[in-house]
């Protein structure tokens, strides 16, 4: 086996860095929804305090999450051509989404509202973000990205 044959990426890398992309459109996917949501939709199915924390989102916040979705396909896409700046974006996708946790759990106490169920999907983003930051500078060191 030569040397070049043996540096390439195997079925596994296709599969993580796949999963990474899918996992932010899913994110893309889930954002489109969170803004073009009818108002009038929110009204029906949400109580009071509920209501108020959904539609008093500040734009920033919402911003930041725009961000964070966006820079991690970016990120993804980088990484599935194996280029090294997938990992600078995908640690930027991850301030994003820190910044937009900071509006929901530390400014406006979405604790307060949802209760502690409030923390699966946040807690579960950011854990795949920082294995998207750890899965790239790995493979950085085996030599997969250029």
């Amino acid at each position: 086996m030569t040397e070049a044959q043996y540096n390439e990426p195997g079925l596994t890398f296709w599969f993580v860095a796949g999963f990474f992309l899918v996992f932010n459109l899913s994110g893309l996917m889930i954002y489109y929804m969170q803004v073009t949501v009818d108002p009038e939709l929110i009204m029906q199915n949400y109580s009071g305090a509920e209501q108020a924390f959904i539609l008093g989102t500040p734009k920033w916040a919402t911003a930041a999450f725009a961000l964070a979705v966006n820079s991690g396909i970016l990120a993804s896409i980088l990484l599935l051509l194996r280029k090294t700046w997938s990992i600078p974006v995908f640690i930027f996708s991850l301030a994003c989404v820190l910044l937009q946790n900071v509006d929901s759990f530390l400014l406006r106490n979405a604790l307060d509202i949802w209760g502690t169920s409030a923390l699966r999907i946040p807690a579960v983003i950011i854990v795949i973000c920082v294995v998207e930051i750890w899965y790239s500078r790995h493979v950085r060191a085996k030599g997969w990205l250029s």
